[in-house]
């Protein structure tokens, strides 16, 4: 049963429910398309992270990546639960700041942050900016001199590992829009102009290999590369790194064929190599950081969907058509993700048809599902597709003038509307006269 790989349950009505709610109720009193958030699983999701730290007595920071979902409420969840966080943008940043979070305990990630962002950033005093590129370590030594503050970098390196991915969520290997190429000099250039940069604190290195990675191995080679590095600077230089970040890329099921690892045999397989390594180089371990977004919101999230028209093709296939798609759900049209989901209002019937999910969206690669097994399916269903909890709201869109869905919370048994949903007023808000 596709319930078997998601963390919900069905209630006495036979209907999806989510946090101790019914997910129809939420439905009739939100509307649809809706994106809802069990807490309880982002709280059981950061603490997987958290804990195996301080089991193994390891000094390290998770950050959660906010871009797979940013909104106050989920980072006032994440600050509560004691994590740091990753922001690439000044729209993230701000988010931040309205949630109250910490700034000492925010980092900034970004190939191409800009003169009013870093400046944001120093202004504030977050904790870390993960440099990029050349062009950004000449920025934040003027804004560092301009405002005369001092701040903490890592600089961002590729070492050169093609994770097991997609290729647009690839971006350890050597060509790649992010960070500096460990192998041909550019690092060791970017290290002599941060090390002895007066305004600079230069604490370690960072590394990101992809996304949806379901096993260890690609991490543990990435330290070993890095750790290569450090060896280098070390003898070179006396150097020893105070943080070693790396990375997400934490993958999560989405479907049955996906199989992640238990957060915690991953930490624990880094802590480990890393452990290993500082040994072999008679270095102090230096501070783990890593950086789970999807891994933190993903499967604590489904949307509700109300299932439309139908579209049946003698021999070829059975389309059903819902009142979402690629504006709340970019992923399947970007890089042929797969879902899964069930009815939410029949969700104890016995499958009987098979029918492939279409958005509304005036595009022919608007399709959400493909092949999904369902009970007899009529309009007025509600259709729950699980695992959207990253990349779904961070990635909508405006697309055919459809507003932005609503995002409710859900925890012990109560619901909470935290993101309001769009009206059409909202769409045009910033449209001026012509005439």
């Amino acid at each position: 049963m596709i319930l078997d790989n998601h963390p919900f349950e069905l209630n006495s009505k036979g209907h999806l429910e989510i946090g101790g709610v019914d997910s129809i109720n939420l439905a009739n009193k939100y509307g649809t398309p809706l994106y809802v958030y069990d807490v309880s699983i982002i709280r059981e999701n950061c603490r997987s992270f958290v804990d195996t730290f301080k089991d193994l007595d390891v000094s390290a920071q998770v950050a959660y990546a906010s871009k797979a979902f940013s909104s106050t409420a989920m980072l006032q969840v994440v600050k509560q639960e004691g994590l740091s966080l990753d922001v690439v943008s000044q729209g993230e940043l701000y988010t931040a700041i309205q949630a109250d979070f910490p700034p000492s305990k925010i980092h900034m990630h970004g190939n191409n942050k800009s003169v009013e962002e870093l400046s944001m950033a120093i202004e504030y005093g977050i904790g870390c900016i993960v440099v990029d590129n050349f062009f950004e370590i000449d920025l934040i030594s003027k804004l560092l001199k301009k405002y005369n503050k001092t701040i903490d970098v890592l600089i961002r390196v590729t070492p050169g590992i093609e994770s097991k991915t997609h290729q647009y969520i690839m971006t350890g290997n050597e060509d790649s829009k992010f960070g500096f190429n460990l192998h041909n000099g550019q690092a060791d250039k970017a290290f002599l102009q941060l090390y002895n940069n007066e305004n600079i604190h230069f604490k370690g290195l960072h590394c990101h290999i992809g996304s949806q990675i379901f096993e260890a191995d690609g991490f543990k080679m990435a330290t070993t590369m890095l750790f290569k590095k450090i060896g280098e600077w070390n003898k070179l230089h006396d150097y020893t790194p105070e943080v070693l970040n790396l990375g997400g890329g934490f993958g999560i099921r989405y479907t049955k064929e996906d199989t992640p690892l238990p957060y915690s045999s991953v930490v624990k397989e880094l802590v480990a190599k890393v452990k290993e390594h500082a040994s072999m180089f008679d270095m102090t371990i230096p501070e783990i950081w890593i950086e789970p977004g999807r891994a933190i919101a993903g499967n604590a999230g489904l949307t509700l969907y109300t299932v439309g028209s139908k579209k049946d093709i003698p021999g070829v296939r059975s389309y059903v058509s819902v009142d979402g798609g690629m504006t709340d759900n970019l992923r399947p049209a970007l890089y042929q993700a797969k879902y899964e989901g069930v009815l939410a209002n029949k969700a104890a019937q016995p499958v009987t048809d098979l029918v492939s999910v279409a958005g509304k969206c005036c595009e022919s690669g608007d399709m959400l599902i493909w092949d999904l097994p369902v009970p007899e399916i009529g309009s007025n269903d509600i259709l729950a597709v699980f695992s959207t909890g990253a990349y779904g709201y961070s990635m909508a869109s405006h697309y055919n003038r459809f507003p932005n869905a609503a995002v409710v919370f859900v925890e012990n048994g109560q619901d909470k509307l935290v993101v309001k949903r769009e009206s059409f007023h909202d769409v045009v808000k910033n449209d001026l006269s012509y005439e």
